[in-house]
């Protein structure tokens, strides 16, 4: 054998594989097959999540935003969240600095921009939580979070966690219930 054509073939057996490409849309926004396809009325699409057992989830995001795009590429990679995201939430994703029309719960017509500063959604991406039951926010995630902690997040809200304590308390208590299994869970 040749000892380029080795080479190549060594090398091409080494090779890490690609991270998976995260889609844009036409807006420059990351996309995902989950998202929720929306009128942007929030009332009925808190309505519909209600009636599917599930909360709702008001992602911003915004083009050429480094965080969301990390989000994207590797908590939306991870098939733990997006297995527990999509079974307890629906995900409605709307730019900081968007024009499209969006119904807030008072019923009043904002721009995504508006709704943004209405609700004081300073930088991306910010998760908005609202539930069904109480039918406004219930948590809020504002930045990136680690996907260990965007995954404990998810589970404060679906469990019900966030009507009984702190998210730091939450976090320190399934710590130590790891500690206590011997368990060190990655953070990261």
């Amino acid at each position: 054998m040749d000892r380029r054509l080795f080479l190549s073939a060594l090398t091409a057996s080494l090779a890490l594989p690609a991270k998976a490409e995260v889609v844009l849309g036409d807006d420059g926004l990351h996309d995902q097959p989950f998202f929720l396809d929306s009128f942007l009325e929030l009332g009925p699409d808190l309505e519909e999540a209600g009636a599917d057992g599930k909360g709702l989830i008001v992602l911003f995001e915004q083009r050429g935003c480094p965080y969301c795009r990390e989000l994207h590429r590797v908590n939306f990679e991870r098939s733990e969240i997006t297995d527990y995201l999509t079974t307890h939430f629906n995900v409605l994703q709307l730019d900081m600095w968007g024009s499209r029309e969006v119904i807030d719960l008072d019923g009043e017509a904002r721009e995504e921009r508006r709704l943004a500063a209405k609700w004081f959604v300073n930088f991306t991406p910010t998760q908005v939580f609202l539930s069904p039951t109480t039918g406004g926010e219930v948590f809020r995630m504002p930045g990136y979070f680690k996907p260990f902690h965007h995954l404990s997040a998810l589970e404060y809200v679906a469990t019900g966690a966030n009507d009984e304590q702190p998210f730091q308390r939450f976090l320190q208590d399934k710590f130590a219930e790891y500690e206590a299994k011997g368990i060190d869970p990655d953070v990261w």
